[in-house]
């Protein structure tokens, strides 16, 4: 099912403005405020246009599914690949979103919404492109921006339960001095801890094509923004669904926090010369895990005939990723360490009267 918001006064498409957090019209300026229009989550009372999706052809190369659809607009065929939720008509620009592709297990319950229009983005970028110290020159210009695209990434939020147990023997060392004789005294100590922890939204990607370390990178999001999931957040953007659920995903976030419940372990272990562990025990238990779409803008720049991906957070702004680095920079940086090194060098001699290298 294809859905596409009209603007109530002219008829126009509408889409999500990340600067009002609104449905906004370009035709004729009209807004709607998401969270009042009428219906459930799924806004199925509002006003909007749909049709049923038409086909689905296999993909001749690689035996996916993809997905044939229809804009209600000006009747283009729209095909996706079988993850996507929400796109844009290449032909008439028209934002659509298919609703039947966020039914059932695949409705999320939440989702922060895009605070960062696409040329705010474009803008952040340019100027931390320019911060780029060891950066081609050319690159820093950021005059060769390919695409910037926004799109909702799937991710599972996890309430936790971290319990940890460690058995250690710890050391004291006291070494003094006692007429012609230097002694070291060493006290042992059996130290045992146990944590009880738990941890709220922890957030992990669901997507097999996003980069999960660049994920990871872009965090965190701040969670006062979440919202309870309505379709017209994601009209103008485009949006996948998840391919890993939450149980498969698990093991990932499982490790990320066993390493917080580790940490916090060893700092109720203080004030010893020497801790050595006999034994440490961490479980984690999922309490809750909540389907949630959270905004990235992702950059494609072209350099030197060369594709270089960068991810924006759509809510902070925060940007990730590896930009080229200039050779004739870094030598010149060693250069200049150098330098500076061999000056000190020189004026400690000076200092101490030694000799000149």
């Amino acid at each position: 099912m294809v859905v596409q918001y009209k603007c109530p006064s002219c008829g126009a498409d509408m889409a999500f403005d990340s600067t009002t957090g609104k449905l906004h019209c370009d035709s004729c300026g009209t807004n709607m405020n998401i969270e009042e229009m009428s219906g459930s989550k799924n806004t199925k009372d509002y006003k909007h246009t749909h049709q049923e999706s038409a086909s689905n052809k296999e993909a001749f190369d690689h035996g996916a599914e993809v997905h044939e659809y229809h804009c209600n607009n000006c009747g283009a065929v729209l095909i996706t690949d079988q993850d996507t939720t929400a796109t844009t008509c290449s032909f008439c620009g028209a934002g659509v979103v298919l609703s039947d592709r966020l039914s059932g297990s695949f409705a999320p319950s939440l989702v922060i919404p895009f605070t960062i229009n696409k040329e705010e983005a474009q803008a952040a970028f340019k100027k931390w492109c320019k911060k780029g110290l060891l950066t081609p020159n050319g690159f820093m210009t950021a005059d060769r921006i390919k695409s910037i695209t926004g799109i909702y990434v799937p991710f599972w939020l996890y309430d936790l339960n971290g319990v940890g147990t460690a058995d250690a023997t710890c050391t004291k060392v006291r070494t003094y001095t006692r007429g012609d004789y230097i002694y070291t005294e060493t006290d042992y100590y059996h130290v045992y801890r146990k944590v009880n922890l738990n941890y709220l939204k922890v957030p992990t990607d669901a997507s097999e094509k996003m980069n999960d370390k660049m994920m990871d990178k872009l965090e965190p999001y701040h969670y006062k923004d979440l919202k309870t999931f309505n379709m017209p957040y994601l009209a103008g953007y485009l949006a996948e669904k998840y391919n890993y659920d939450a149980g498969e995903m698990f093991p990932r976030v499982e490790s990320r926090v066993q390493d917080y419940v580790d940490s916090y372990l060893r700092q109720t272990i203080s004030g010893y010369s020497s801790t050595t562990y006999n034994n440490k025990d961490i479980r984690v238990h999922t309490q809750n895990a909540e389907y949630a779409l959270f905004p990235v803008w992702m950059v494609c720049y072209d350099y030197k005939k060369s594709e270089h991906t960068f991810a924006m957070n759509g809510q902070t702004g925060k940007i990730v990723g590896k930009p080229p680095l200039s050779a004739a920079k870094i030598a010149g940086w060693f250069a200049g360490i150098s330098a500076a090194s061999f000056a000190i060098i020189k004026i400690i001699a000076l200092l101490s009267g030694g000799p000149l290298l």
